[in-house]
């Protein structure tokens, strides 16, 4: 029973989401243009994801982001990111990312209409396992006092 309550304590507080001002230039053009074009989330994991949930980009569940379609264009920075999944809200909004100078996927989530410079924070992931076919990025959150990662699988649309 203490088992249970302790469970359903953490996860009914815990959200885990981390926003970061997001002002570094972008300097990788190489890794940023090898990302370029459509892609779909695969899968994002995480340890302990049968017991925690985690608000991703405080847009939605994590998982219902496995799925998601993001048009990434390189040459400006820009994009689309798109959530279409059942059980799920339904989200679909333009972005503004790009690579910084420490190698990071910085993501800035617009409104419709918005201009990038107006929005002060956004999302800072570290880009993992580059190929021609698939990328991964990774958060790491703090989740019940432990750092952890959570890895969302791209591969090519």
């Amino acid at each position: 029973m203490k088992k249970i309550l302790f469970v359903l304590l953490l996860s009914v507080s815990f959200l885990a989401c981390k926003s970061t001002s997001a002002v570094s230039t972008k300097v990788d053009n190489k890794v940023q243009s090898s990302l370029k074009g459509n892609w779909i989330i695969q899968s994002v994991t995480y340890p302990n994801s049968n017991v925690f949930k985690v608000n991703s980009f405080q847009l939605a569940d994590s998982q219902c982001f496995v799925g998601s379609a993001w048009k990434l264009v390189a040459n400006n920075d820009s994009g689309t990111m798109s959530i279409e999944k059942g059980g799920c809200p339904s989200f679909s909004s333009p972005i503004k990312w790009y690579i910084n100078k420490e190698g990071q996927f910085v993501l800035k989530v617009l409104n419709a209409g918005e201009k990038a410079k107006r929005v002060k924070d956004g999302y800072v992931l570290s880009v993992a396992n580059v190929t021609e076919s698939s990328f991964q990025l990774v958060d790491v959150v703090d989740i019940a006092g432990k750092q952890t990662s959570i890895v969302y699988q791209f591969v090519k649309n």
